[in-house]
């Protein structure tokens, strides 16, 4: 049995966490079976003193709901975050001002954060797939109408336009070119030529889903095939797609390890990629969501499920963090 530590989660309200959906949910059930105590907050609860990094944090616990739900379990007093085994940043997007800027409070945590708060910048989810040449579909990004007309005609008349800072399936638009509202539709997605556009290659495979790869520590640890609803163009979970088996291929296990020496170089611990046809479209660095899915789908009990096998590699980072070895991140 590893040592107690406490891990604060910065996340949302843990009443809302569905506890048959949410990866939060499970990440912060099995740290509880295991021991340990989980601590919550939430964005404003942040702030800095100098360059101490402080939050006003409560304690996590399971209510007597069936099934049962989380909860505070006492009032949020301040506390140093350094004081903690690590920080798990779990807030969803958007990332907007007060996104970034937790990110810069949690730059001072003095202790382990992950994901790391310099790759959460750095690292678009729509736009760090560029660095992988051919494994990617054709992306281009653009906030003028006019080119985004260009380009379509350079993918064949239909092609995918998606906000740079979206997420959960907002806002993504099947573009065609012999659409009667084709300039109502860049028009509003590009806000009106002020706000950049992902325009990707429209890929087929897309009708029989996108896989979601988890990926620990740059490792794959499951896959699940999100299935889009019927005359639904997205597959996201929140836009009402439906979880499938998804085995990983070869090619998937190419496009991972492809990623592997970026997501480790950049401390992306938790990572949820989305491959469509053998095409990387997205890498998921926020908040990325599927292990319940993938439970389910595998029938995963005890120590093969996934919030299992990211506490075991997590308990391996904390401890290395504790002992200051080069491989704490």
């Amino acid at each position: 049995m590893t040592e107690p530590r406490d891990v604060l989660f910065v996340m949302d309200s843990p009443e809302t966490f569905d506890p048959k959906a949410d990866s939060t949910y499970v990440m912060i059930t099995e740290a509880l079976q295991r021991g340990h105590r989980p601590f919550g907050t939430n964005l404003d609860g942040l702030s800095l003193h100098g360059a101490v990094a402080t939050a006003r944090v409560a304690p996590v616990g399971l209510d007597d709901a069936d099934p049962p739900r989380l909860r505070y379990t006492e009032p949020a007093s301040p506390r140093l975050l350094s004081s903690f085994g690590a920080v798990l940043m779990r807030k969803d997007p958007p990332v907007d001002q007060a996104y970034v800027t937790a990110t810069w409070i949690l730059d001072h945590a003095g202790t382990l954060v992950l994901n790391a708060p310099t790759g959460l910048r750095s690292l678009n989810e729509k736009l760090s797939i560029l660095r992988f040449g051919d494994l990617v579909p054709r992306t281009f990004i653009s906030r003028n109408a006019d080119e985004l007309r260009e380009i379509l005609e350079t993918l064949g008349g239909r092609m995918i336009v998606k906000p740079v800072y979206g997420f959960g399936g907002r806002e993504i638009l099947l573009a065609r070119a012999d659409d009667p509202n084709l300039g109502s539709l860049l028009e509003l997605a590009t806000a009106e030529g002020t706000r950049w556009t992902v325009a990707q290659e429209y890929l087929p495979a897309a009708a029989e889903g996108d896989k979601r790869i988890l990926l620990v520590d740059g490792d794959p640890i499951g896959a699940v095939l999100r299935v889009p609803a019927k005359g639904e163009l997205r597959n996201n979970f929140h836009a009402g797609g439906q979880a499938s088996l998804g085995a990983m291929n070869e090619r998937d296990r190419a496009i991972c390890s492809a990623i592997r020496p970026m997501l480790r170089q950049t401390d992306q611990f938790f990572v949820g990629i989305d491959v469509i046809g053998g095409r990387l479209t997205e890498i998921n660095v926020t908040s990325p969501t599927g292990m319940q899915e993938i439970n389910r789908l595998e029938s995963l009990t005890g120590e093969a499920t996934m919030q299992a096998r990211f506490w075991d590699a997590l308990t391996a980072r904390m401890q290395a963090h504790a002992e200051g070895s080069p491989d704490a991140g």
